[in-house]
């Protein structure tokens, strides 16, 4: 009698140990769905952009000058100084935005190497003065009358790659949220459209990279006009 009841309660026992490892086994098995269907993700890329004007322009205006005697020299730096201070000022410059640079003075017969003793002046001077002005405009437009200090005997070097006007745009934190919410819209879109094209439901956002921000010309030609660009990445989850 008493082996029939360990038999029937080891029995018992049996049963419930296997319907608790079922029941364990099934919230195991949907435990392990439900965090891969978390793992369901689509990453996507929103872009802004913005053409804006350039705020700041610098103008450097730089100019030579040679002669034998040093003393003359000098007398012809500060002449030509004055012509660029006052043709700055009839066009509507004021002194802030005039910086006069120290010249830079070579002597040709204190070279060591080439055939700098046959120089016809022995002294060379090399001149800038740099206009740092809020007023883009105006920059450009005293830009294309250079021509009249050429009239006056002063010859201006062109613009080459160090003595190129810069124009800058300064904003850059007036534009940020308006273009970051552009682009974060602009990715919740591209991300609607592909679970929209999976048979899929767009969920909450899993990670987000604001991304860097990026100034530069509109083109060779336009350098006064800047394109801000900015690209966020975003990644959503997915469901059915």
């Amino acid at each position: 009698m008493n082996n029939n009841q360990n038999v029937g309660g080891a029995l018992v026992l049996g049963v419930f140990l296997c319907a608790g490892l079922i029941g364990l086994g099934y919230y195991l098995a949907d435990g392990f769905l439900q965090a891969k269907a978390l793992e369901r993700t689509v990453t996507v890329k929103g872009l802004s952009e913005r053409e804006v004007p350039a705020d700041v322009a610098i103008w450097p205006i730089k100019f030579s000058a040679a002669d034998n005697e040093l003393t003359a020299l000098y007398a012809v730096i500060e002449k030509n100084n004055t012509l660029v201070v006052d043709f700055l000022k009839q066009h509507g410059f004021s002194d802030a935005e005039i910086t006069v640079s120290v010249p830079a003075i070579v002597d040709r017969q204190a070279q060591s190497y080439g055939n700098e003793g046959s120089a016809k002046f022995r002294y060379l001077s090399s001149s800038s003065i740099n206009v740092y002005s809020q007023n883009v405009d105006r920059v450009r437009a005293t830009m294309n009358d250079l021509v009249e200090l050429g009239k006056q005997g002063l010859a201006i070097a062109g613009q080459d790659y160090e003595s190129r006007t810069q124009f800058l745009f300064t904003q850059l934190n007036d534009l940020k949220p308006g273009m970051i919410e552009e682009a974060t819209r602009n990715a919740r879109e591209v991300a609607g459209k592909f679970a929209q094209d999976s048979v899929s439901t767009l969920g909450k956002i899993k990670t987000a990279n604001q991304g860097q921000f990026s100034i530069e010309d509109r083109d060779s030609n336009t350098p006064h006009i800047k394109k801000v660009r900015v690209v966020s990445t975003v990644e959503y989850y997915l469901s059915d």
